[in-house]
């Protein structure tokens, strides 16, 4: 079954891959990697903003890194030209949480980008992590995501 087809089944779709805000590209490709860069959470083309601990909760912030998943992959599409089946593997992902100081359940929010890859990719989903607290993200985002691919 397609990725495209997954998404449907779950009721997901795609958002438009999102444009860069500063220096830097979306995807850069090299030896058989594809590297994207953080993405953001967008819910109606607005940044999901907050601070885990604080002014937002778990499920809102496992929430948030679902949404920088969908936009991860996104990307992902759009760097391959539309073909989702080039994705060999997630290699991984690398998760960042807007954090109140005390706040320790980084892991717990990231299982919302991980958990989507699962879904999304079955095995070639699986992927090692780093889900780490950060005082700050661009724009106020609750959560920001990266990814390493392998792709054919």
């Amino acid at each position: 079954m397609s990725v495209d087809q997954k998404l449907a089944d779950l009721g997901l779709s795609l958002p438009q891959a999102a444009a860069p805000v500063a220096s830097y590209v979306p995807a850069v490709e090299a030896g058989g990697m594809l590297h994207v860069s953080g993405q953001l959470p967008f819910r109606d083309g607005q940044v999901v903003t907050g601070r885990l601990g604080e002014n937002t909760s778990l499920e809102q912030g496992q929430e948030a890194a679902k949404l920088c998943g969908l936009m991860l992959v996104a990307q992902i599409k759009a760097a391959l030209g539309g073909d989702l089946s080039r994705v060999r593997r997630i290699v991984k992902l690398g998760v960042f949480v807007n954090s109140a100081p005390g706040f320790t359940d980084q892991p717990k929010v990231a299982n919302g980008a991980s958990d989507l890859m699962e879904q999304l990719f079955g095995d070639a989903g699986k992927h090692a992590r780093a889900a780490v607290g950060v005082a700050a993200l661009p724009l106020g985002a609750a959560v920001e995501v990266d990814a390493v691919v392998q792709v054919g």
